[in-house]
């Protein structure tokens, strides 16, 4: 079974690692949000990608919820103790990707063309591929101001209540190559159980990605990530609260109208489920192997109306 997932964040990460136990590495393809990138002392960071790519790669350190395991701190100290900016947390094996792909970058490489080389490197056998090529960048909109993510999620501590998103570039950002053929050739559409603001909302923001999951000739099935409508790491529930109007599983359900046939489920919210679309209730909390496979086998599932 071909696999194409929507990804982003640290619930993306994690539930990209259960369709490859379940699944087959080879036969998954994992679109990543690029809305989160962010340029750190000079350095092009990918958050989102890096997390799939490290969490794939069975390096991603799951104690502290982003980068590298085993992680040593030198570079940034030093760059601190020189008066540069240490806000952002890159950790020294972190920061020998981001040399790379910055690299590359200047010489006029694309982004994809680079994180499929990333994926070679680290010896995953998925796809993971950027939404876009382009530049798109999410901003966020709250009661303090505008401020772009990482300054908002990472600076700020994501504290400031969030009034709107807009995404950067959003108007003119084409697909990488690959995504929409990865889209197509599908057996199955899924949608990780990130933020649907943040998260996957930048990746939708490509008019052509969106189109694809209108016109969808297969399953498409979105993950709730919400349990007893809360999350288990992050503001989704906060944002839901405030931009949906609440945080059942018909607000989640909504952010995706008309791109999903099906949304799963916790256990938790059961009682509350009455949607538009297919419902599949199990247990979402993905702590373990087996829980992981759990939740990949229920999103699977799911067959064509």
């Amino acid at each position: 079974m071909r696999v194409a997932l929507l990804a982003g964040g640290f619930g993306g990460s994690r539930f990209a690692l259960a369709l490859a136990e379940t699944a087959g590495a080879e036969n998954l393809t994992v679109i990543g949000n690029v809305g989160d990138d962010v340029e750190v002392l000079g350095l092009h960071v990918s958050p989102d990608l890096d997390s799939v790519l490290y969490t794939l790669a069975g390096v991603f350190d799951t104690e502290r919820g982003w980068g590298r395991r085993d992680e040593s701190w030198n570079a940034l100290e030093t760059a601190a103790e020189l008066g540069g900016h240490a806000w952002f947390k890159l950790g020294d094996r972190d920061t020998g990707l981001h040399l790379v792909r910055t690299e590359a970058l200047r010489r006029g490489e694309p982004l994809s063309a680079i994180t499929q080389r990333l994926t070679a490197a680290f010896g995953v056998r998925s796809t993971l591929l950027p939404a876009t090529d382009d530049r798109l960048r999410t901003h966020v909109q709250t009661p303090a101001g505008e401020f772009p993510f990482q300054e908002w999620f990472v600076g700020r501590g994501h504290r400031d209540e969030v009034d709107a998103v807009r995404f950067e570039g959003a108007e003119t950002a084409l697909p990488a190559p690959g995504v929409i053929e990865a889209l197509d050739a599908a057996d199955v559409l899924l949608i990780a159980p990130s933020n649907p603001f943040v998260s996957i909302a930048p990746i939708l923001a490509v008019r052509e990605i969106r189109a694809a999951l209108e016109h969808r000739r297969v399953p498409a099935v979105a993950v709730s990530p919400l349990i007893g409508g809360k999350t288990v790491k992050g503001p989704a529930d906060r944002m839901l609260a405030r931009l949906a109007g609440g945080t059942e599983p018909a607000h989640v359900a909504e952010c995706y109208a008309g791109l999903i046939d099906a949304l799963v489920i916790d256990e938790a919210d059961a009682e509350r489920a009455e949607l538009g679309v297919q419902v599949v209730v199990t247990r979402t909390l993905m702590d373990g192997e087996d829980a992981r496979r759990r939740l990949a086998e229920s999103a699977l599932s799911v067959p064509v109306a």
